[in-house]
């Protein structure tokens, strides 16, 4: 076990280690700050990246700088959700989400570890900062179809665990729009259901808003080609979207390919007032209220202190 300090970083995964790929990038200088504060919804701060990559601190310092004031951290299995709890539980700029990753719940159903898994999340879910379950869902880019019911049955477990919780649901959702809808309208859907990473399109966008359900939008709603998000955007009610970065992944334009970290919602942010014709501090105001709406204030639940012990995830 190990203390967390400014001096110790807290990676443990690395961008190349998910993609295959070595990335000795820069990050991306900051942008201008905002007057009015948001938050990131969703992001992976156990992640390394970049040439130089930060620790959890510098990320949330250099957030600050800009005006995000503090970071939703998400894990995607039991090792990566118990130090999102335990770090939320520490540090006042962070609250956290638990699950098991749609991609990794099959191989757990396989091996007989999943229903261990899930009460280690159940355990982990009624911590005072964790706010969220997930991310959990479906994504059939990765998954093929034989594994199809088996992840679509740890969905169904992590919604069932939200509802037992009173906790939000991000609901991670990759080709496979129809059959995360029809899982929700099936089983229930919790009282706050967020789509994270939003990437569905203008049907998709209204009918979430029919049911009163999230869109999270990430740096993919800056990218060029990215007609149809903001399509979406535009139809989805203002009281129902969300902004996130999914660090260290899908860093907005202009700074694409480049390692992500909270301080560039600001890019996003500017980028979806453009498109949604509104100033940006009202949005950012938005925004904010639509996050305490569905997580809460940051400062609701107490913190243990800088005192508290943190293991590095897959230590």
């Amino acid at each position: 076990m190990v203390p967390v300090d400014n001096q110790l970083p807290a990676h443990i995964r690395t961008r190349g280690s998910a993609t295959d790929s070595d990335r000795a990038v820069a990050y991306p200088p900051a942008p201008l700050p905002l007057d009015v504060g948001v938050y990131d919804n969703h992001a992976h701060l156990e992640f390394a990246d970049g040439d130089n990559p930060m620790d959890f601190t510098e990320h949330l310092d250099r957030s600050g700088a800009v005006g995000v004031l503090g970071v939703v951290q998400v894990g995607t299995d039991v090792e990566t959700s118990t130090w999102s709890a335990a770090l939320a539980a520490r540090e006042p700029r962070v609250l956290a989400a638990v699950a098991i990753h749609p991609n990794e719940a099959p191989q757990l159903m396989a091996s007989g570890e999943f229903d261990d898994a899930m009460a280690a999340l159940d355990a982990l879910a009624s911590q005072p900062r964790v706010v969220a379950v997930g991310e959990t869902g479906l994504d059939y880019f990765r998954t093929p179809p034989e594994r199809q019911q088996d992840q679509r049955d740890a969905f169904v477990a992590h919604i069932e665990l939200a509802k037992k919780h009173g906790l939000a649901l991000q609901i991670h959702d990759r080709d496979a729009h129809d059959d995360v809808v029809a899982t929700l309208l099936e089983v229930g859907a919790p009282d706050k259901t967020v789509f994270h990473c939003f990437s569905g399109d203008r049907q998709l966008a209204e009918t979430l808003a029919e049911h009163g359900w999230y869109a999270s939008f990430s740096g993919t709603v800056t990218f060029g080609n990215a007609h149809g998000l903001r399509e979406a955007l535009v139809v989805m009610p203002r009281s129902q979207i969300l902004i996130e970065t999914d660090t260290p992944f899908l860093t907005p334009t202009p700074h694409r390919g480049k390692p992500n970290s909270p301080y560039m919602v600001p890019y996003t942010l500017r980028s979806m007032a453009e498109t949604l014709d509104m100033d940006v501090t009202l949005l950012a105001a938005q925004l904010t209220d639509n996050t305490f709406q569905v997580y809460g204030r940051f400062d609701d639940a107490p913190v243990t202190g800088p005192d508290s012990v943190l293991r590095e995830p897959h230590q």
